[in-house]
């Protein structure tokens, strides 16, 4: 029998290569949470903006502004800190038949700054963020 000889990389090479990889990883990484929170609280501002235009059909059918998302058909995606993948709460702090004000709140803090990321909506439909993550 004759054996054949391939060649490979020894497993000291390979683990090596993986340590490497892990450090440039945990260099990187820090300059890369700012954009990681931008993209995140894209969910916000478009969950902020359909509870608008929800709030508007409302309005022009009732004349005011509702204080339930249950009234708007608004259905709270499961947040991730009970299973799901929403990363924001969602809530109505105040509305009359003059204007409402929205909120959307992070439930993960996306740095470990310890600040969660808060975005607010207006009857104006003035987006705003509160509070930076």
């Amino acid at each position: 029998m004759k054996s054949k000889s391939f060649a490979a990389f020894s497993l000291p090479e390979l683990l090596v290569v993986l340590v490497i990889i892990g450090i440039l990883v945990l260099i990187a990484l820090p300059n890369l949470m700012p954009l990681i929170s931008k993209a995140k609280s894209t969910e916000a501002q478009q969950q902020l903006v359909f509870l608008h235009t929800l709030q508007k059909s409302h309005f022009y059918t009732n004349s005011r502004y509702s204080t339930s998302l249950s009234d708007l058909d608004f259905e709270q995606a499961k947040l991730v800190t009970d299973g799901g993948n929403a990363n924001y709460k969602i809530e109505i702090i105040e509305a009359n038949e003059k204007g409402f004000r929205a909120r959307a709140t992070a439930v993960v803090d996306f740095d470990g700054d310890g600040e969660y990321n808060v975005w607010e909506i207006n009857q104006d439909k003035e987006l705003k963020e509160i509070t930076k993550d």
